[in-house]
């Protein structure tokens, strides 16, 4: 391997006739689906039944429902997700138990959606593994820096409120710079729950587990009590 991307008008090296199979490989051959489609007049009716075939009843009631951001039926989750509504609603209760989901009681029966504390969360947590957050911080930043150095405004709002009659370039640029606002703070928050996390990490110390004696100093200076 020279590490070098591969040449636009093909490979360097074909294969031998030793390493070609036996008999020529066709289109018909390849088989991306799991599910034969010989039976389905309709791709979506297809999709459906490959989605179904490929994943559990559980995984398809969390794909749902995190994309719900309304209140929805166990019924209408279960018909998206292609499951009974025996099992939407036990699964959905389970996960309302567990805060991933959350649940609304009325006359006609209980709603769901997701939680968007728990979603929100989640996107920190996911944001702040990321090896490259300090880059992302500083590129939204920069981005956001060209924008009030265009219009001299310090946020976009300070732009929609205000004399100037925007085209439709300049609406775009706000609605652009409104998704950089929003996720320079997910990004910042991201980069506070990093920084908590390793706090926390670098104040615990290791503990002997089968006598339950500290077996570091707080200071870090003494040796281990005997």
């Amino acid at each position: 391997m020279t590490g070098e991307p591969p040449s636009p008008d093909g490979p360097d090296e074909f294969p031998t006739d030793e390493e070609l199979p036996d008999e020529t490989v066709t289109v018909d051959d390849i088989t991306p689906f799991t599910v034969d489609d010989d039976g389905f007049e309709d791709i979506d009716d297809f999709a459906a039944a490959e989605w179904k075939n490929e994943t559990t009843a559980d995984e398809r009631i969390r794909t749902v429902i995190n994309k719900t951001t309304v209140l929805k039926s166990a019924g209408d989750i279960a018909d998206a997700a292609l499951v009974s509504e025996t099992k939407a609603r036990a699964t959905l209760n389970k996960l309302a138990e567990e805060g991933i989901v959350r649940s609304h009681q009325t006359d006609s029966g209980k709603l769901y959606a997701r939680d968007p504390e728990w979603h929100l969360l989640k996107q920190i947590r996911q944001l702040a593994g990321s090896e490259t957050l300090v880059d992302q911080i500083q590129r939204v930043k920069q981005e956001i820096a060209a924008y009030n150095a265009k219009y001299d405004a310090t946020d976009p709002a300070e732009l929609l409120v205000s004399d100037k009659d925007l085209d439709q370039d300049e609406l775009d640029d706000v609605s652009h710079w409104r998704t950089a606002e929003r996720e320079l703070g997910y990004l910042r928050a991201a980069y506070r729950f990093k920084e908590a996390k390793d706090t926390v990490a670098s104040e615990t110390e290791p503990r002997d587990k089968q006598t339950g004696n500290q077996t570091t100093s707080p200071g870090g200076n003494h040796p281990p009590l005997q």
